[in-house]
Order: structure tokens, then sequence, then C-alpha cells
């Protein structure tokens, strides 16, 4: 986006500082990493960057609205509710696009958002390796609010144990060593002392929670929740069985809150007016169908990977929806660069 800086980077990069870069990478935790890493970071001017800190806002007072929790209570499943949902969630994430709109401007537009973690410990060690291979502009940074590593890792470290000591918060997760955001939770506990442990590995006691550390039986007081309960739906026998222990009332704190997965989603999307999010309605709400309806997605609310998405749109495909109170037609983004 700042093309004297992306200049500059671009006349340094070669393949070999990139396999440099990847190998420093998986230092610590060799193979841990399954996906793809950008060769690049992306550099964003001033402008571009309020563009998105103001839509991230304008969505932030729509969560905090007192009225919020009411209308968006349709939002969790009725067989995913989970007892003892606090007051917010602890974690939000925003996925943006970079397009350019009709006059030739940069603009962000949100693709997705969510209330729940992301790679929020491994971000930190990538930034750091990224400026000991790449020679990356000092007053650039990938932390807002004026904060580093140290004192982000201090604040993240902060939000997941709260008033418990380490060993009293897990990172829950379903076969936490299968997932492709692993080496998030490798770090994740190097970071903050916390465990990583499988949803197989509770024990319950009343309606206490333990899991094993060192031979020594250790009590749940908080939970670092990572499980999609989506995907847990998807899992063989035994392990949604296992997971039904979930849904008691459990004397246990959540961080985030499984609920608030689901509140902060697509689900959310109609209640957001702002130039940097697309237009959404729900579709019982459309009263009368767009004349362009070939530029707007149409997407069931209550899906698992994104499954029974509508691409280029047409009436027949609005007709043969039965409960358009679950789905949901989006305006698409304006063209991505």
């Amino acid at each position: 986006m700042v093309s004297a800086i992306r200049k500059q980077f671009n006349e340094q990069f070669s393949i070999e500082k990139y396999q440099r870069f990847w190998e420093s990478l998986n230092e610590k935790f060799p193979g841990a990493i399954e996906f793809r890493v950008a060769e690049t970071p992306v550099f964003i001017n001033r402008e571009l960057k309020h563009k998105i800190l103001s839509a991230c806002e304008s969505i932030v007072d729509i969560v905090l609205d007192p009225d919020f929790k009411e209308k968006s209570q349709r939002a969790i499943p009725e067989n995913l509710q989970v007892p003892n949902e606090n007051a917010h969630t602890h974690f939000i994430a925003f996925d943006f696009g970079i397009c350019e709109n009709d006059k030739g401007e940069i603009e962000p537009q949100l693709i997705e958002m969510q209330g729940f973690p992301t790679l929020f410990a491994y971000q930190v060690w990538h930034d750091q390796v990224m400026r000991k291979c790449y020679e990356i502009p000092a007053q650039y940074s990938s932390y807002f609010n004026g904060l580093n590593a140290d004192s982000y890792t201090k604040l993240l470290k902060e939000i997941i144990i709260g008033n418990c000591e380490p060993e009293e918060v897990v990172l829950l997760e379903i076969l936490p060593h299968e997932q492709k955001t692993k080496i998030d939770f490798y770090f994740t506990e190097a970071l903050t002392g916390i465990s990583v442990v499988c949803l197989t590995e509770l024990i319950k006691e009343g309606n206490q929670l333990y899991y094993h550390k060192n031979n020594k039986k250790i009590r749940i007081k908080r939970i670092y929740n990572r499980i999609i309960f989506d995907d847990l739906q998807q899992q063989e026998a035994a392990i949604q069985e296992k997971g039904k222990i979930l849904f008691d009332q459990l004397d246990v704190e959540w961080v985030p809150h499984p609920n608030w997965f689901y509140r902060i989603s697509k689900y959310t999307l109609p209640f957001i007016h702002h130039p940097y999010v697309p237009q959404t309605w729900f579709l019982n709400e459309v009263k009368q169908l767009p004349e362009d309806l070939e530029n707007y997605v149409l997407k069931p609310l209550f899906s698992f990977a994104g499954q029974g998405v509508v691409i280029d749109v047409t009436p027949e495909d609005i007709a043969a929806v039965k409960d358009p109170e679950n789905w949901i037609l989006q305006k698409r983004s304006i063209t991505p660069r």
C-alpha cells in the first residue's frame, strides 16, 4: 500500500531470505506450522489504517449496545447453548479484504468477524522473526494503541489467566495436536504457562473439571476456549459424547464464552451499517429483491465451514429457501486488490 516501502522490500527480497525466514519461524516448534506463510508483510498507510479502525469501532459499538444480547440471542443454535455466559466476549477478530472502489481508491471491506481467538500468541513470534530476517522500517508496527511485544504479551496473559494460577487454566481444543492452528497453542503455552488440553482428557467430578499434569490431578478454574462447537458436532460419536459435559452447569470461567462465537458472526452483519462492511439483510426482511441479484451472495446463518453459500444468486434460489429467517442476503464486496 506504501509504494516506496513496497519497492524497497521487493528489491531486497530473495528466495534465500524467505527460506531463512521460514526456518527461523520453525525454530521453536519444528514442523508445527502447517499453513502457507506469506513472503511479505503488508505495509498500509495511516489513511487505510484509520478506515479499518473506523469499521472496527462501528462494529464494537453495536456489540456494546445494551440490546445486543437480546438481538443476537437467536444466533446461538438451541442445541449449542452453553450455560453461564458472561456479559461480553474477551476476544474479537476482524478479517478485511483490501479492495478498490469505483473511484479507484483503496479501502477495506469486512470479510469475516468472530467473537473468538485467533493466532494471538503466534503473531508475536511472527513479527519478531520477520524483523530479524527482513529490513522492516522501525516506524511500522503490527501493534495498535502504543503496545509492543512485551506489553501486548502481558495484556494477553492477563486476559487468559485472569485471577487464577496458570496451572488452573487450560487451552481447550479437540485433538489440539492435529489442528492447523497448533502453532498458536504451543506459543500460548510458552507465553502464559497454561497447558494445552484435549477435550477427551477432561475429568468431571460434580460440577468441577480436572485434568492430569505431571501425574497430578489439577482442578480447572478457567478455560481458554479454542473449541468451535460446530466442529464438535462433526466429530466421531465418542468425542461428541465427551463434549456433552461442556453443556452442563460447570463451576468454571470461560475465556471467551462459547456463545460469543455465534453472537459475533455473520448473524451480526445485518445490524451493521458502514461503508466498509458489505450491506447485508436477513432474507425474511427483504421486501423487494435487488435488480442486480447476481451481485449478491446468499448465505445460511447456521452452516459448517461455509457450506450452503450460493453465489450468482437467482430469483429461483431465493424462492427455494424454505426458512428465510435463517438466511442472509449480502452484497458482494468491491474489487479486491
